[in-house]
């Protein structure tokens, strides 16, 4: 099987295609652009400003993290699904450290995101309480030490993964799968406190003690609809054009489905915990976000974020036709932005419905940037793991 792979599976022969560079050429572009326009709306509305960062930038979080989770799970339970997009994966997880970078400007704002960073924070009994864990020092080491976390797991699994490539060597398999058991355990524990950081905290009174998985599905289901649809750019173009199989797309999109359940089951039973206890000091995050026009955004999350893709990937043939199911995948990717956006703005103005030209731009401006910096770390190995002993399988799927 070695010698196999070794035959079929060279570097040269699965080299990025030109495609990636226009891709990042492109991607620089409109990130360009999107950082002038963003800049704009700072002169122009910086509170608003910040919001929107927030959301750009927990939406791309979100699709590199969900990657690196997803490319752990495929280390601990292997499979053909995994194994081909596994250079995908590895390569968004790699931009964490550019992510880290553009977390800084939200360090300038967050008085303006966070009432407990504020000086009338003092006067709040129950701020007050919370303000051990609650404070601007610990809250900036707290996502230094995640992002350490995540970036190390990133590169520590992609060295292995490259030293492979190099070597063949048929124990870092087995290495990988054991450092990617403990690195799930610290990815859930460090997303679960930075969803308490950075979105649960715009209202601190309110709290969920579900509200860590419900931010882990949404990350889950970002990264799969990102990854099916790269795979399809790719799908169209040699060298994986005969690597991706309908089979893969296949797999894929049942992941995607069971995201898609996943991500449901958290938010409607949040949603069912607060509305069973019927607490003052739960209620006020659903009351903020069912009313004054909010609600219409609710009712689209639940036709067109649940509904509408359950209904549609429950069809096998749906899923086995690539052009299909990219379109399914991208109208998810829509609506992780609707749900964000969801989640962030009614935290401000009262619960009253107000949305910025900014919650457009900053997606842009931040995703410019991160593709092309995930094109840039796509370039650097073969597009396959092509010593992996079970690539010639994996191939083979359909």
């Amino acid at each position: 099987m070695i010698g196999e792979t070794a035959g079929r599976f060279t570097a040269e022969r699965f080299a990025a295609p030109a495609a990636v560079d226009r891709l990042r050429s492109r991607a620089l572009l409109a990130g360009g652009a999107g950082i002038l326009l963003a800049a704009v709306g700072f002169l122009l509305d910086r509170p608003a400003f910040f919001r929107a960062w927030l959301v750009g930038w927990l939406y791309w979080l979100g699709i590199a993290l969900g990657c690196l989770a997803i490319m752990m799970l495929h280390h601990m339970t292997r499979g053909a699904w995994g194994l081909v997009a596994r250079r995908l994966l590895e390569a968004a997880a790699r931009t964490v450290p550019l992510l880290a970078l553009l977390f800084l400007p939200l360090l300038f704002g967050l008085r303006e995101l966070y009432s407990w960073a504020r000086p009338e924070a003092a006067a709040d009994h129950l701020l007050q309480l919370k303000a051990a864990y609650l404070n601007v020092p610990f809250f900036v080491a707290r996502a230094a030490l995640y992002c350490l976390i995540w970036g190390g797991f990133a590169f520590l699994l992609s060295g292995l993964s490259r030293r492979q490539d190099e070597t063949g060597d048929l124990r870092l398999t087995r290495r990988m799968q054991l450092v990617a058991a403990p690195g799930i355990v610290l990815y859930c524990l460090a997303a679960s406190f930075a969803s308490v950081d950075w979105l649960m905290s715009l209202q601190p009174h309110w709290f969920s003690t579900i509200y860590g998985v419900y931010f882990l599905g949404g990350q889950g289901l970002s990264a799969l609809a990102f990854l099916i649809v790269v795979a399809f750019f790719f799908a169209r173009r040699e060298p994986l054009g005969d690597v991706l199989s309908s089979g893969h797309f296949h797999d894929w999109g049942k992941l995607l489905l069971a995201f898609v359940m996943l991500w449901t089951y958290f938010s409607f039973s949040q949603f069912l915990i607060v509305w069973a206890g019927n607490l003052p000091e739960e209620v006020t995050w659903y009351l903020a976000r069912t009313r004054h026009g909010w609600q219409w955004v609710a009712l689209a999350l639940v036709l067109f974020h649940f509904a509408l893709p359950f209904v549609l990937l429950l069809s096998r043939d749906l899923k086995r036709r690539p052009r299909r199911l990219a379109l399914v995948a991208g109208w998810m990717l829509v609506m992780r932005w609707v749900d964000l956006v969801w989640q962030v703005q009614p935290a401000f103005g009262g619960g009253r419905f107000a949305f910025s030209w900014l919650y457009l731009v900053t997606p842009v401006a931040v995703g410019g940037l991160w593709l092309a910096a995930w094109a840039g770390e796509l370039k650097k190995r073969p597009l396959l793991p092509i010593r992996d002993p079970w690539l010639p399988e994996a191939v083979a799927h359909d």
